[in-house]
């Protein structure tokens, strides 16, 4: 049921959407530090950002597969087409609120909690695959933690070379500008890695609960192409409402801090690519930021800021999953 070609037509619209919206909302994840200590001018910078994870997106298969397998078998899921539906509006609706407030809300964890969310009311929770959602649930909050240590620590490494070094500050943040534009490439890069695998991911779980694919394990290059130009295009918009956040309100941000963070963060999104797993680009490098402004001084971190986020983190799987329980409920009225 649910399985007609307008279906897929609606599902692959909505994932490209989805992707779209997580370009212009996660933009800040990779140029706000190069923005705020003016390595790069804004509109450059968005560029620069856009081609790279267009090409990140190309690059690896292994996160879409987690996410078009491994939370549930759509294979045998009745409505595993309607379900794909429900999550992504539900998961593009609570990214548009949160990016409206400037929030850095994880579309990551909009996403699976709506997948988790329409599964369990659909065919109840014995039809999700616990251990495998365990697995993506653990890498989606380590992977800030790991980012504010790893922060706090490369921070402190940084300052402790350079503290032996008779350079004038000016000089050293001058030098570490022209080293952060690599580094915002090289986040902007594996946020492509990373983050527009999940869209593939959901296409081809609609794929496989459609019939039309057999497996999971296999992702059309046509999928990984129009993925990859929705993120491009998305990001090219821009968020400049969560850059301001990301940019200037956690932390203030010099050269040397916003390299670190940026080094520490995108380190950390590939490998966890390489794993195969799905983490919030926007909670790892809040946390490098929030790490490499302790390692300067405590109370320069903005606490209030950062307790948004953290609370962020925290609700919107539960969240996304209740709005997609809801939307499910109401399309299997209509549909």
């Amino acid at each position: 049921m649910h399985t007609s070609f307008p279906f897929i037509v609606a599902v692959v619209v909505l994932a490209v959407s989805f992707d779209f919206i997580n370009g212009f909302h996660d933009t800040a994840n990779a140029i706000a530090t190069t923005v705020s200590t003016k390595a790069l001018p804004p509109r450059i910078a968005i560029v620069m950002a856009a081609v790279m994870n267009f090409i990140g997106a190309l690059a690896f298969t292994g996160v879409a597969k987690t996410i078009g397998g491994k939370i549930a078998d759509p294979a045998k899921l009745e409505y595993g087409v309607l379900i794909v539906i429900a999550a992504l509006l539900a998961s593009i609706f609570w990214n548009l609120v949160t990016w409206w407030y400037g929030i850095p809300s994880s579309s990551s964890h909009a996403l699976i909690g709506s997948v988790v969310g329409a599964v369990f009311i659909s065919a109840g929770g014995s039809t999700i695959n616990w251990s495998g959602f365990r697995e993506i649930f653990e890498a989606l909050i380590l992977s800030p933690v790991i980012a504010l240590l790893g922060g706090y620590l490369l921070m402190n490494i940084f300052y402790f070379l350079f503290r032996k070094i008779p350079t004038p500050p000016s000089k050293v943040n001058r030098r570490f500008r022209y080293f952060q534009i690599l580094t915002a490439a090289l986040q902007s890069f594996t946020h492509g890695t990373n983050d527009a695998q999940k869209a593939m991911g959901i296409i081809v779980f609609a794929l496989v609960a459609a019939d039309i694919q057999s497996d999971a394990n296999t992702i059309p290059f046509w999928v990984q192409l129009i993925c990859a130009i929705s993120m491009g295009l998305g990001t090219s918009v821009g968020g400049w409402r969560i850059i301001k956040t990301v940019g200037g309100k956690i932390t203030k941000i010099e050269p040397i801090n916003g390299a670190t963070a940026d080094l520490t963060s995108s380190s950390i999104i590939f490998t966890f690519t390489q794993l195969g797993l799905p983490v919030s680009s926007t909670h790892v490098i809040s946390s490098a930021i929030m790490g490499v402004g302790a390692a300067k001084r405590l109370k320069g971190v903005n606490w209030g800021i950062a307790k948004r986020i953290v609370i962020t983190w925290f609700i919107t799987l539960p969240i996304s999953a209740v709005i997609s329980a809801i939307i499910y409920s109401i399309l299997q009225l209509f549909l």
